[in-house]
């Protein structure tokens, strides 16, 4: 689970939650795919991952969480950051009802 420290970045964080992996069918925070969100004056700054390198939708989810970031007053910019350290793992990182999707137990 992510640390968010303000009211600001919990509202960013929550819409953030209606991105989709459109693969699997599941919302991203719930994969674990969201590692960081901050706000920074009016800016979110946000660190994710992708389920692989080789994501093939990769750059529609990245595209999904800056326009849902942007829909959080204050918001007027929004930096997403894809990283890959840590690798994604979901066995680690994911939530129970994600794991239960993806039949990891």
């Amino acid at each position: 689970m992510i640390h968010l420290e303000t009211d600001i970045e919990k509202e960013v964080y929550r819409q953030i939650e209606n991105v989709q992996d459109p693969e699997i069918g599941l919302p991203i925070t719930e994969l674990g795919l969201i590692y960081e969100v901050k706000v920074v004056d009016n800016k979110a700054l946000v660190k994710m991952t992708y389920t692989s390198m080789a994501c093939p939708a990769g750059a529609q989810m990245k595209a999904e969480v800056e326009e849902s970031c942007l829909r959080v007053e204050p918001i007027d910019a929004v930096e997403v950051e894809i990283v890959w350290t840590p690798k994604w793992n979901p066995r680690e990182m994911s939530s129970e009802m994600a794991k239960d999707h993806l039949g990891i137990f």
